[in-house]
C-alpha cells in the first residue's frame, strides 16, 4: 500500500494551507502551476513552501489528521510547525 502524506504550506502572505497527497511535490508543482488541477485559495498567494509533512499509511488516516489541524486556531498550528509534531 503506498504512503499518504499530510502537508501544509506557507503562502508568500503567511497564511498556511493543509492538504493530503501521494507525492508532496508533485502536488506542489500543482498548486504553484496555479492551473485547475492547484488550489484556487492559493492562486495569487505565492510563493509557497512546504513546512510541515507526516506519512500515514493510509488516506483515511491522513484525512483525518487533515481535518483535526484545520480546525486548529492559528496559533496552535504555529506551534505544531515550532514542534514538528
Amino acid at each position: 500500500m503506498q504512503p499518504w502524506y499530510l502537508y501544509i504550506l506557507r503562502c508568500g502572505d503567511n497564511s498556511l494551507y493543509c492538504g493530503v497527497t501521494l507525492d508532496v511535490e508533485r502536488r506542489l508543482a500543482e498548486h504553484r502551476g496555479g492551473g485547475a488541477r492547484g488550489a484556487k485559495y492559493l492562486r495569487g498567494r505565492g510563493p509557497l513552501r512546504v513546512v510541515y509533512t507526516k506519512c500515514f499509511s493510509s488516506k483515511g488516516e491522513a484525512l483525518r489528521a487533515e481535518a483535526y489541524i484545520r480546525k486548529l486556531p492559528r496559533q496552535k498550528k504555529e506551534g505544531l510547525l515550532d514542534w514538528g509534531i
